[in-house]
């Protein structure tokens, strides 16, 4: 009869064990589908366009990347981001950057990688190329940052420094920070 205990008893223990040990297995499931939930995208588009217009009704700036996607913290990341500025009576400024992330409140982008800038030529004006990498831009004040090595082809000059300031809205100004080498050509 103490035999017969002994067996129900470990037979109880080694069910206890194997219920513990399932909920142990379902709790870590649970806690690896909420942390992969957080950190997904809340929506995506690819082949994302968008135009946004001034109070006027004009094209202020217009959006494209091959791919978006939109986070629960209100950040949206790009994937080959290409950024047109408009300034009335200019040729518009051309943004092309590997990646980007913009903020939540819409106006703060952080591009990465290499990035590109242009601007194409006119009568009045030369054309105008940017060369460097991890660009911060302010879209609602046409202004953009950098600390990285920067490259500026204005028509047949150069000049090459490291970190940039400038504006891209009229007039433009350009303001590099430290080690400024340049090559000009004079007519």
């Amino acid at each position: 009869m103490i035999a017969r205990q002994y067996k129900i008893y470990a037979v109880l223990i080694v069910l206890l064990l194997g219920l513990w040990f399932l909920a142990d297995i379902f709790e870590q499931k649970e806690t690896q589908k909420i942390a992969v939930s957080a950190h997904s995208p809340d929506y995506f588009s690819v082949g994302y366009y968008k135009k946004e217009m001034d109070v006027a009704g004009n094209i202020k700036n217009e959006f494209y990347a091959d791919k978006m996607m939109h986070y629960s913290d209100g950040t949206t990341h790009l994937e080959q981001p290409v950024i047109t500025l408009y300034n009335p009576g200019a040729p518009p400024w051309v943004i092309k950057a590997e990646s980007g992330i913009l903020e939540a409140d819409g106006d703060h982008l952080l591009l990465a990688g290499k990035v590109f800038i242009s601007r194409e030529r006119t009568k009045k004006l030369k054309s105008f190329t940017i060369n460097t990498a991890e660009l911060k831009v302010y879209l609602s004040a046409s202004y953009a940052e950098t600390d990285q090595w920067i490259e500026i082809i204005d028509g047949p000059n150069r000049t090459e420094g490291i970190g940039l300031k400038t504006t891209f809205s009229y007039p433009v100004k350009v303001k590099f920070l430290s080690n400024v080498k340049g090559r000009y050509e004079v007519n």
